[in-house]
């Protein structure tokens, strides 16, 4: 594989990789266990890991430094997060199937995010994005049925 292909590559085989393995995490943990107390323990690794990987990677690297240069988006993220993360445990909870679930929820988010890249980060919205979206719409209908 040439080096551009790997480089490009690589990013989404490591979240496919990273979502299949959280999939399987989600729907594994106790019914019994509240979801933000699943949550909580969730954040509080992925910060540790955070943090060591940050120094293994930029030996020498200030994190704070880091840190005072990031924006608002962020801090949205790790509350739009805890939503992500509860609302899949609780679909597990109510009877989605791991096999399904996370198919279902990213052909809805295809379809929105189409909109919102047209409208706020102005991408084109070609023929052949709107039969990829009923594409993904009519797959929906059938995955669900």
């Amino acid at each position: 594989m040439p080096m551009l292909e790997l480089a490009t590559a690589w990013p989404i085989a490591l979240v496919v990789l990273c979502n299949v393995v959280y999939q399987i995490c989600s729907k594994s943990i106790p019914a019994d266990v509240n979801p933000l107390a699943a949550v909580a323990v969730v954040y509080g690794v992925g910060t540790v890991a955070a943090i060591v990987v940050y120094h293994v990677l930029n030996r020498g690297g200030s994190i704070v430094r880091e840190l005072s240069g990031i924006n608002w988006a962020p801090f949205a993220l790790g509350v739009v997060v805890i939503g992500l993360e509860v609302g899949l445990m609780m679909a597990y909870r109510v009877g989605w199937p791991v096999s399904t679930t996370l198919t279902s929820v990213n052909a809805f988010v295809a379809v929105i995010l189409l909109a919102v890249g047209y409208l706020l980060f102005h991408e084109e919205i070609s023929p052949t994005k709107i039969v990829g979206v009923l594409v993904c719409l009519v797959g929906l209908y059938f995955l669900n049925r």
